[in-house]
């Protein structure tokens, strides 16, 4: 049985005074509204980010009784996980129709708390703690400090990351940085300096914002409103929980979770279209597209100069919207790019899209592949 996305939609973004529950409701309403569908056929749901119990609370405050959930935290990754484990289940026959929602008010709540508290006598609080490093950024500029030697690379090919978002954002009226005008690389050199090499616009937004989509089966997602969006295949990597244990920062989780997505789907890079890649700061995209095989170690500085392939075509984590966890609006954005619905940013005749989620510090890595219905 082939399954498929039948319902994408996002909730208001930016700051929006709203509470966790009323965001995903809202995002929840716009994707069964887009998919034709209501709470009654959800019989499947993933959800993250309310609390421990997050699928619980959401099903209660929906008035639903799910017959599978999920609520696996993973960081921004969790929801590409979703995407394989809601296949998983409607293949296997424990549910039809699988809700996967997500919603943040930490720019209203002025609060960046996401994880939880380090116990003792691991690598973590014996090693790492006790030098402050800044969560997360701190860790990430240990990798961009290490990629940069190791390739002699320079800043600016960290900028052009930055850059590139926000030409996507200018064309994305929903977008945080709608009206912000053009990126320099000189502008983002010139920013102040965070956690050296990565300045404040090597870092992604603090928004509000959530989203969410429905998957059901192929077969009866024809026969739904929208044109379906087949899942063609998946793969993850658990790698690393602080740095102390990550091994080498050059050779990031991707490389496996992307060699598995490619194998199921049958695909390689040069299938996709159009890639949405978790980009909570400039060096994990560049990471990111070498170790998704879309070029060689080093050389995405270039990639990128080049505008090589179309991704994150919404403006991204940097540029349009992140809410403590970006993964599932990374799949909304491929969704709506593999049914035409860009407008002016829409890639023509994109038929196979890449979404790609990385939660912790380089810690799991999701990769998904979804295609048009041929």
């Amino acid at each position: 049985m082939s399954v498929a996305v039948v319902g994408a939609a996002e909730s208001e973004l930016g700051v929006t005074g709203k509470t966790i529950m009323e965001l995903q409701t809202q995002a929840i309403t716009g994707a069964l509204a887009d998919a034709g569908l209501s709470l009654a056929d959800v019989d499947g749901l993933a959800t993250a980010g309310v609390s421990r119990f997050s699928a619980t609370q959401v099903a209660d405050y929906l008035g639903i009784r799910p017959a599978w959930t999920d609520s696996t935290f993973a960081g921004g990754s969790a929801f590409e996980m979703y995407v394989a484990r809601a296949a998983q289940a409607i293949e296997a026959g424990q549910c039809t129709t699988v809700l996967i929602s997500y919603g943040s008010n930490q720019r209203s709540a002025r609060s960046r708390s996401l994880a939880g508290v380090l116990e003792p006598h691991t690598p973590e609080t014996e090693f790492e703690s006790p030098y402050g490093p800044l969560y997360p950024i701190s860790y990430y500029a240990m990798a961009a400090q290490r990629y940069l030697h190791a390739h002699g690379a320079k800043r600016e090919d960290l900028a052009e990351v930055a850059v590139a978002a926000r030409e996507w954002a200018l064309l994305n009226p929903r977008a945080y940085r709608y009206e912000a005008g053009p990126l320099t690389v000189d502008d983002v050199l010139a920013s102040p300096m965070v956690s050296s090499p990565l300045t404040v616009a090597d870092c992604c937004l603090v928004t509000d914002g959530g989203g969410a989509i429905i998957l059901t089966s192929l077969e009866r997602a024809r026969d739904l409103r929208r044109p379906p969006v087949v899942v063609l295949g998946y793969g993850e990597a658990t790698t690393n929980t602080g740095m102390a244990s990550a091994g080498d920062l050059l050779e990031p989780g991707s490389i496996m979770s992307g060699r598995r997505a490619y194998a199921m789907a049958g695909l390689g890079p040069q299938d996709v279209d159009v890639a949405q890649l978790y980009d909570s700061f400039t060096i994990t995209v560049l990471l990111t597209l070498e170790g998704l095989g879309f070029c060689g170690p080093g050389e995405a500085g270039d990639f990128v100069r080049r505008r090589a392939l179309p991704y994150n075509t919404n403006g991204g984590g940097l540029s349009y919207c992140h809410p403590g966890m970006y993964g599932l609006l990374l799949l909304v954005e491929a969704v709506r790019q593999l049914r035409g619905e860009c407008g002016p940013r829409q890639v023509d005749g994109a038929q196979v899209a890449l979404a790609h989620g990385t939660g912790g510090i380089l810690s799991t890595h999701a990769t998904v592949l979804l295609g048009v219905d041929r």
